[in-house]
């Protein structure tokens, strides 16, 4: 399925940037799986979405979730361009689950940061280990594989350094349909973290 005009155009004009300012490299890239998943990445900089959608452009486009308070007037029409749904941060939002879920479901690539929300104001933020099981049972809820990724480099936007991406196999989950959603979700992503900091360390 095509991408969005819109969509093709923000990428084509992100190509230079990724590829030549920040020189862009990614690895796994032939390993995604053809339908609907669960991308989850680490979480170091806002910037985060952006190159870990462009190696997969123009053929496919990454929807992720973004604070609800972004979605103003002025600047709503481009998030929803740029593949983001609103999630109100804090409580759940059962709403932005089933969003995500219904995505998946219709074959398309749903990126997901277990660690949560940036912690600290601007791009920097500090490498923790302290997930959720968002990514993992909204992958279990859809029957969509849970696929980990590793960026590293968006936490130096100021050096221009190299950005590097690494998308790894889907996370086995097949196992876990007989648990309670609870604990299927948290062996997941331990799973899933496990795998994302064997990236990140690769990189």
């Amino acid at each position: 399925m095509p991408v969005p005009p819109p969509y093709f155009v923000a990428g084509a004009l992100s190509w230079p940037v990724m590829n030549l300012l920040f020189r862009l490299r990614a690895e796994g890239v032939e390993q995604l799986p053809p339908g609907g998943f669960v991308l989850a990445a680490n979480h170091t900089s806002s910037f985060d979405p952006w190159p870990l959608a462009m190696p997969l452009w123009p053929r496919r486009q990454l929807f992720f979730m973004a604070k609800v308070e972004l979605f103003n007037p002025g600047l709503a029409p481009l998030l929803r361009a740029a593949g983001a749904f609103p999630v109100r941060r804090g409580e759940r939002d059962t709403q932005a689950i089933e969003t995500a879920v219904r995505l998946c479901r219709e074959g398309k690539i749903v990126g997901m940061f277990p660690e949560g929300t940036r912690r600290a104001k601007g791009l920097r933020k500090k490498f923790e280990h302290k997930p959720h099981s968002g990514s993992a049972r909204i992958a279990l809820a859809a029957g969509v594989p849970l696929v980990p990724a590793a960026i590293k480099g968006t936490d130096r936007l100021a050096r221009i350094g190299r950005i590097r991406i690494a998308y790894g196999q889907p996370i086995p989950i097949d196992d876990l349909t007989g648990l309670a959603p609870r604990e299927a979700g948290q062996t997941a992503t331990d799973r899933l973290m496990e795998r994302i900091y064997e990236l990140h360390e690769r990189l």
